[in-house]
């Protein structure tokens, strides 16, 4: 894992005693409507397709009973799936389906209205919707009588099936056309534009919606949301009354992420005035997840009439400061770190005596002399309240505990760092600072550990020295770090911070792929290293799959020169053989050190054929993988092989289902007369000599086959295939068919490459959803199937089981 120490962001905030007046983009849906971000329920994150009269009910009779109609969430949503998959064939009129809403979509609107809530709804400027149902595009003006005549009063509205030709033009032409005929109804509907940020629709959106999607679908994972954040972010000017960025629902409570990271996703939606849209199952939400989604001071913070998203103040090294202001001349000021070690964030106040820091989440009230900051642990987000303070003396002081520590391996002496700030106003005495180990560790401190005073921003700083006995396991502990002083008129207190550990111990024995062995460090050119795809950029996740010299590669470690890896083999490991190339870029040295002994190198040039470098690891504790270039370099370590102990078959193991090297292996499209068509290509290929070149639709189409006889995949966890996207974008899923009937069982998250990007797409088991009442059993696997879409060229090859 990368490895950032305490650091501390260092931009000014400009704060002032008055209110702000709010800037963003001239309003033309100027109809009194979303004049603060919308809050409310959308069903697709927790339910997908399996929406229902009953659900959105026994939700609208939460929100009464759990309190969230009085923390202000209002919508309570309908997501795709809610018609029959055909129009009235008299009318032409969109059909609730009547099994899932009995009473239809005005009885259900009538139910949700009687308990001061507001109904909304799901559409599509496109053919169909996403799921394959009657989509809006040409049926506006009649949808949205139909849509107002049921009293609906928000349209989410997707981009799914589209028929466009790509331009901002038609995307501004087919939004702005339901726009007008939603206006024309007369009854005030609430309009989120859906479509992805696809053509930046910030710029053009505040003249045609009241919201409009800035990002790719939202997924319950921190990847997901660190990289939704730092997308959406920057876009603070845009946003204003009436007009709202929107970084997708709220996953909180789904259970793919930490309390903390659930807690950064709701701190940094309201820092971002962002709509707040629950998205999981609130019949058997958990307390923790129900006092995170009413935080009344959090909401209170997007909510704000004054309607100014917060400004990125300072962005550096995975630490973010946020600073937005608020109608009774407050700041709201929040402190993110997404980096995966405790991290001190902080940025200069501006001139006064002192100001007064209330802590969001905590309520704890301290004053703070020049500097808002905070020790705050991996992905999580301190959030204040700040305002000049003119009698700082009864006020407890912000003190800020820091810590830092390198990897931990077993039984070795490891330096640990801690600080001890006093940013409050007046000086500090009896300052005292411990560690507290894990059972079994020892911290001793090497220098003092006690200071007699601690004036304003000064910093006790203490070394330590820890130690992990020899029989630890790896995996992260916490190591909590408290220090204690007095205040003011003999006040005695204490601040703690919890170190998160990182321990590796060596490898288990065996052969494995080095891509899915935990690194003990690293260090980067640009943005994080990644594991079987190229260094995209910045953000994580933004490769392709490796390509050298001509030659893809499934497995790997793509990184951007300089960039260094470190991993504790323990001396139980005897050899690495990798190839090394440049996939863009000036050419690269790749240097593979034993220890601090060069065991292998070579220099290869964009273009190159990949070179194989084999190093001998035998009694070898620490594996580096180095490369530098004098230019700028992608450089690429393909397929590496770690063998340790006595060897074996190389892990993960996986089963190829379909290769396509004697033929299209009995591909065909799953929706007949839904279009596309399917040939071998030479021109790309990660296994064997041929791939699948398939010619897709417009709307889109499954490809795949039923399997002769029913296929056995016990033992293993997963489905994945390699896509690379030849022209046009495309999405990647899968599916099955399980059991006697065929039942057809569907993965939730789409995969979006754009055009030339190459991707493995992957979904478990567990990713994978079937009807109500029944069970994917990988045992009776009965057909296979990929969805691809946009009318363009998409390559696939390789579709496999791990």
């Amino acid at each position: 894992m990368r490895r950032i120490l305490a650091a501390a962001a260092a931009a000014a905030l400009a704060l002032t005693c008055g209110a702000v007046a709010a800037a963003g983009p001239a309003l033309a849906v100027d109809d009194g409507l979303a004049l603060t971000p919308p809050m409310g329920f959308n069903d697709w994150n927790a339910f997908g397709c399996d929406v229902s009269e009953d659900l959105i009910k026994q939700t609208a009779d939460l929100f009464v009973s759990e309190g969230l109609k009085d923390a202000g969430y209002t919508y309570v949503n309908i997501d795709d799936c809610w018609s029959l998959k055909d129009r009235d064939p008299d009318t032409g009129r969109l059909v609730p389906d009547p099994v899932k809403f009995p009473s239809g979509i005005a009885g259900t609107a009538d139910y949700v209205h009687s308990k001061g809530l507001k109904l909304g709804i799901y559409g599509d400027a496109g053919t169909n919707t996403c799921a394959g149902y009657p989509g809006s595009l040409g049926h506006e003006t009649l949808d949205a009588q139909t849509l107002a005549g049921w009293g609906v009063d928000y349209l989410k509205y997707d981009n799914c099936y589209n028929q466009s030709d790509g331009t901002q033009a038609d995307y501004v032409r087919r939004y702005t056309t339901m726009r007008d005929a939603l206006a024309a109804t007369g009854r005030p509907i609430v309009f989120s534009i859906c479509e992805w940020g696809t053509t930046q629709p910030w710029t053009w959106g505040a003249d045609v919606g009241h919201l409009w999607r800035t990002t790719g679908d939202i997924s319950d994972n921190w990847p997901s949301l660190r990289s939704i954040i730092r997308q959406n972010a920057p876009l603070a000017p845009y946003a204003g009354p009436g007009h709202w960025n929107d970084p997708d629902m709220l996953e909180i409570g789904n259970g793919g992420m930490t309390p903390a990271e659930y807690r950064t996703h709701m701190s940094m939606w309201a820092m971002m005035a962002a709509p707040l849209i629950i998205g999981t199952d609130l019949r058997s939400a958990s307390a923790e997840t129900l006092a995170i989604l009413t935080n009344r001071e959090i909401i209170g913070i997007d909510q704000d009439r004054l309607g100014v998203a917060g400004r990125v103040v300072s962005d550096t090294d995975g630490l973010m400061v946020l600073d937005k202001p608020l109608a009774n001349g407050e700041h709201a000021i929040a402190l993110y770190n997404s980096t995966d070690v405790l991290a001190t964030v902080g940025t200069a106040l501006g001139k006064g005596r002192a100001w007064r820091l209330q802590d969001a989440w905590t309520g704890a009230v301290t004053q703070a002399r020049t500097r808002v900051e905070a020790a705050v642990p991996p992905h999580g987000t301190v959030v204040y309240k700040v305002r000049p303070l003119n009698d700082p003396g009864p006020v407890a002081p912000s003190v800020v505990v820091g810590a830092e520590i390198g990897t931990v391996t077993p039984a070795t002496a490891i330096p640990l760092t801690s600080t001890v700030a006093n940013r409050g106003a007046g000086s500090l005495t009896d300052v005292r600072v411990g560690v507290t180990a894990p059972s079994g560790w020892t911290v001793t401190a090497d220098t003092s550990s006690r200071a007699r005073s601690l004036a304003t921003d000064a910093t006790l700083v203490t070394s330590w020295t820890a130690r992990a006995p020899e029989a630890v396991t790896a995996g992260t502990y916490a190591l909590p770090v408290t220090a204690s002083y007095i205040w003011g008129n003999r006040h005695r207190s204490s601040t703690a911070s919890t170190l998160v550990v990182t321990v590796v111990t060596p490898p288990p024995g065996g052969t494995r792929y080095l891509s899915t062995v935990r690194a003990a460090d690293f260090s980067n050119a640009s943005g994080p290293i990644e594991l079987d795809q190229t260094n995209g950029g910045s953000a994580p996740g933004d490769g392709n799959l490796i390509t050298v010299g001509g030659h893809v590669y499934t497995r790997g470690i793509g990184t951007s020169a300089p960039s260094s890896i470190r991993y504790y083999l323990g001396g139980s490991c005897s050899s690495l053989t990798t190839d090394v190339g440049v996939s863009t870029g000036d050419a690269a040295s790749f240097t593979v050190y034993a220890d601090d002994a060069v065991a292998a190198s070579a220099t290869v040039a964009a273009g190159d054929a990949p070179q194989t470098l084999t190093a001998d690891l035998t009694g070898v504790n620490w594996l580096r993988l180095a490369a530098t270039s004098a230019g700028t370099a992608d450089a690429d370590w393909a397929a590496p092989i770690l063998t340790c102990g006595s060897g074996g078959p190389v892990q993960p193991v996986e089963r190829t289902l379909f290769s396509f090297e004697g033929g299209t292996d009995g591909f065909t499209i799953a929706n007949a007369g839904g279009g596309g068509s399917v040939e071998t290509t030479g021109a790309f290929h990660t296994d064997g000599d041929s791939g699948l070149l398939v010619h897709t639709p417009v709307n889109g189409n499954w490809f795949g086959r039923a399997l002769d006889a029913p296929l056995d995949l016990s033992g293993t966890s997963m489905l994945k295939f390699d896509m690379r996207v030849e022209t046009a974008g495309s999405v990647g899923e899968i599916a099955v068919q399980v059991g006697d009937a065929f039942t057809w069982c569907q993965g939730g998250q789409w995969t979006w490459s754009n055009p030339g990007g190459s991707k493995t797409i992957t979904r478990s088991f567990g990713d994978i959803s079937c009807p109500a009442g029944v069970t994917l059993d990988p045992s009776d696997i009965r057909a296979v199937w990929v969805y691809l879409n946009t009318g363009g060229d998409v390559s696939i090859d390789n579709v496999r089981a791990e």
